[in-house]
């Protein structure tokens, strides 16, 4: 009997540590948590913030490539859970037949599905024209754009322990600063061969709201392989990491029960 591996992927702003509580819980179920980091991603966000120029250079392709090896790597083919930029790399993923399932969170949109202009330009605080190569939050920006649903002491807490710069041409890969999307944000919706598939989308999100993700799935209607929608009322794109984590990981537990996803396998 071996148990099934889990592959949790970050989006922008986050560090690889935003998922310890997830992984934790995961592995607590009896699945294998594998929560790692971006090429040159610091183990440490204090470190990372220091290093940040390492992740510079990451596109869409690094980071789509990246993750691709890390999850074919695996004997048995893994679950992925990811968040943002993650859940649109887990769709890739997923739909190119190499996991088992995929769980996409507030995930930046795929194909030609639009982000709303109000939502597009929260991406690119100090604007698109800028030559920064990174795109650095202030503890206010994070509570405004990304934990809008919880306290300003909580939204403080949180940018303290997990949120690191992210890099100014991933965010123009996947269509934040007025440029076109980078071909991997395209998605094989069509395809009826790949596992289960679960977007979730928090419905007080500012960055990817609701109807984004409810675009999305509309995407999907036209195959005939498991795709569900939830949505959190009362979230925002912080779902993952703030107050209320725990819900929504153990939803995505109760869903992989549900189609036969367990912690074991033979």
């Amino acid at each position: 009997m071996n148990h099934t591996p889990v592959v949790f992927i970050h989006g922008t702003w986050l560090h690889a540590l935003s998922w310890e509580s997830w992984a934790e819980r995961f592995a607590g179920r009896g699945f294998l948590a594998f929560t790692p980091g971006w090429p040159g991603e610091a183990a440490g966000v204090g470190e990372l913030r220091k290093t940040a120029e390492t992740l510079a250079g990451i596109s869409l392709d690094v980071l789509t490539d990246h993750y691709a090896g890390i999850v074919r790597s695996f004997d048995t083919a893994p679950v992925i859970v990811g968040h943002s930029v993650g859940g649109l790399i887990a769709q890739h993923l997923i739909t190119a037949n190499i996991a088992r399932a995929a769980v996409a969170i507030a995930p930046t949109p795929i194909n030609d599905v639009p982000l709303p202009g109000t939502a597009s330009g929260l991406w690119t605080p100090g604007g698109a024209d800028t030559a920064e190569p990174l795109v650095t939050l202030s503890p206010g920006q994070f509570h405004d754009v990304f934990a809008n649903t919880s306290t300003v002491a909580e939204s403080d807490r949180l940018f303290e322990r997990y949120v690191v710069p992210a890099p100014r041409r991933l965010l123009a890969d996947v269509g934040h600063e007025g440029a076109a999307r980078s071909p991997r944000a395209a998605v094989d919706v069509g395809n009826a061969d790949r596992g289960p598939l679960l977007l979730i989308s928090g419905q007080e999100d500012l960055l990817v709201p609701d109807s984004v993700t409810r675009a999305v799935y509309k995407q999907y209607g036209d195959s005939t392989a498991v795709t569900d929608l939830k949505q959190f009322a009362d979230r925002a794109h912080s779902l993952v990491v703030d107050s209320g984590w725990r819900y929504v990981a153990d939803y995505v537990l109760g869903w992989l029960d549900e189609h036969g996803l367990r912690a074991h396998h033979t």
